[in-house]
């Protein structure tokens, strides 16, 4: 008899509401700080492919941290979240006030064939039952030669250790089962969605905490994320992961 997977919860995310942004006791925080490496990294790809601007997508948009900077940066971006709560707040987090926010399921996306040069999935994939289908959703909606965004998790022992364990250790107000071993992708399995959905793997690259700088160790001890805690690209691919694809022709 097949055993039945342990479900991920991903229902904190309405109990969120302003706590998107300013908040120090919470894992929220971590993706606070991811973005400050992350989003520049995205926009400058992004700028050397459609340096005149482009339609972007962001699937699991969450409170916007991605889809406000790159709309305010002349972009047409649309973002997709099934939390209400987070949507909300990305709606008010919008200083252009253009960026077009919709309720939708990941697996199933209401918007027409090849509408958008860009598509982004940035913490969202080890979030989902079904990974694959999600990125098969982006490629049906990515123009040819459009680009494929994606940061996720590898399933290692290290991994488990350091995205699970250390979470639940050094931060409060941990979600009960906010991530799941189970759900974590290894790169390879990545690729292997990507082949399947006619996307080709440009840019792989790790994506890790600073370990480097006194921040990192500051957390441990206060078990608050510090201002200054912070992210750097790395060349281990043991723990998060950060790239992008593009689709054929």
């Amino acid at each position: 008899m097949e055993t039945k997977r342990k479900q991920i919860n991903n229902s904190f995310y309405d109990e969120l509401h302003d706590m998107w942004k300013g908040v120090s006791n919470h894992p929220i925080a971590l993706l606070c700080a991811e973005n400050k490496v992350r989003t520049p990294w995205i926009a400058g790809q992004i700028d050397q492919f459609y340096p005149q601007g482009c339609t972007i997508l962001d699937i699991g948009c969450g409170g916007g941290l991605l889809t406000n900077p790159l709309a305010k940066k002349g972009h047409h971006v649309t973002g997709v979240d099934l939390s209400v709560s987070s949507l909300e707040f990305a709606r008010k987090s919008d200083a252009t006030g253009r960026v077009l926010y919709l309720q939708a399921d990941a697996h199933n996306l209401p918007m027409q064939d090849e509408t958008f040069d860009v598509v982004c999935a940035m913490d969202l994939l080890e979030h989902v039952d079904k990974p694959d289908l999600v990125i098969a959703q982006a490629s049906r909606l990515l123009k040819p030669s459009g680009l494929f965004f994606f940061h996720t998790f590898n399933r290692t022992l290290l991994s488990y250790i350091l995205v699970i364990k250390g979470v639940e250790w050094f931060v409060k107000n941990t979600p009960k089962d906010m991530h799941l071993y189970s759900y974590f992708i290894k790169p390879s399995e990545l690729r292997t969605f990507c082949d399947k959905a006619h996307l080709e793997v440009i840019s792989l690259q790790g994506f890790i905490p600073d370990a480097k700088k006194w921040s990192f160790w500051k957390t441990a001890f206060s078990h608050q994320i510090s201002p200054d805690f912070s992210f750097c690209f790395s060349s281990s691919l043991q723990t998060g992961y950060i790239g992008y694809a593009k689709k054929h022709k």
